[in-house]
């Protein structure tokens, strides 16, 4: 059992930092919004900081669940920051989806004080949050993955180093570019069997079936139907991470016209006023503009 911190008690976090407690570890806790992290620990146990730094001193793991790049930088820099709150050969891991470039630039500045830190986003919604069974892509350094991945490992399915920092991140937007996808193929199959007449429930259980099949077919077409779209990823932030994918496109030249057509699908959802509805919401915008 380690003694560890977990920073950032969103949707994500706050069921991840609670597998960690269940596990057993010694847990403290550090929101923004200091009444998320009471409220933790009045659920949990362990302890609340007042700073990321606090959080961070004496803990051997320290883990960050935030928005963007600013906020992970805020967390980690500074006199109040994480990095300033851990000692030498401790580890840091980066749970947030944020820029390639951010992952290296911290993990150079956390090196000068001796401190590893692997970039490991994750997919699988906050259900796979909830229930422990969380994908884990993660870059970094190979014995500082050894050390965290058995305590990743208490809310993960799956965690795997793809190669060095930044690596996770960008798995992470393979990953994006593939739901992106998936997501507006989805919606169009269903948006063209509801104007064929056809009942898309009935539709969906014929081609589930088949190659067609996905996660998003199996989870998300009865809520569609069903023009619910209060729940899952928000549109709003999966336009952040289409954001930071096609401007990791440009640096490498990776050709992406589905990705960034979608982009400016979910831009649609968002003006219809969407951008807390789930990425799902493809649908209703096929809908709204079809009539």
């Amino acid at each position: 059992m380690a003694k560890v911190a977990f920073l950032g008690l969103g949707v994500m976090g706050y069921p991840m930092a609670g597998h960690l407690a269940a596990a057993g570890h010694e847990v403290t806790v550090y929101n923004r919004t200091a009444s998320r992290a009471a409220a933790w620990v009045a659920q949990h146990g362990g302890a609340a900081a007042l700073t990321p730094a606090q959080a961070a001193d004496g803990a051997e793991v320290v883990f960050a669940c935030v928005g963007n790049d600013d906020d992970l930088r805020a967390i980690c820099l500074g006199a109040d920051g994480a990095f300033a709150g851990m000692r030498a050969g401790t580890d840091f891991v980066d749970h947030t989806t944020v820029s390639a470039k951010v992952t290296r630039e911290l993990h150079g500045l956390a090196a000068q004080g001796g401190i590893s830190f692997t970039d490991a986003p994750v997919s699988g919604g906050q259900a796979g949050a909830e229930g422990g069974r969380l994908s884990v892509m993660c870059g970094g350094d190979v014995l500082a993955f050894d050390r965290v991945a058995p305590v990743i490992g208490c809310y993960a399915r799956i965690c795997k180093r793809l190669g060095d920092s930044g690596a996770g991140q960008l798995t992470k937007m393979a990953n994006q570019i593939a739901i992106a996808g998936l997501v507006q193929a989805l919606s169009e199959a269903l948006h063209f069997a509801e104007k064929a007449g056809l009942d898309g429930a009935a539709v969906v259980e014929v081609i589930s079936q088949g190659a067609a099949g996905s996660w998003q077919m199996s989870n998300r077409y009865q809520s569609m139907l069903d023009d619910h779209f209060t729940h899952g990823f928000a549109v709003d932030w999966m336009r952040k991470d289409l954001g930071i994918v096609l401007d990791a496109a440009d640096e490498n030249g990776a050709s992406l016209p589905v990705t960034a057509l979608v982009d400016q699908f979910y831009k649609d959802v968002q003006s219809m006023g969407g951008g807390r509805w789930d990425t799902s919401s493809l649908f209703k915008r096929l809908r709204h503009f079809a009539g």
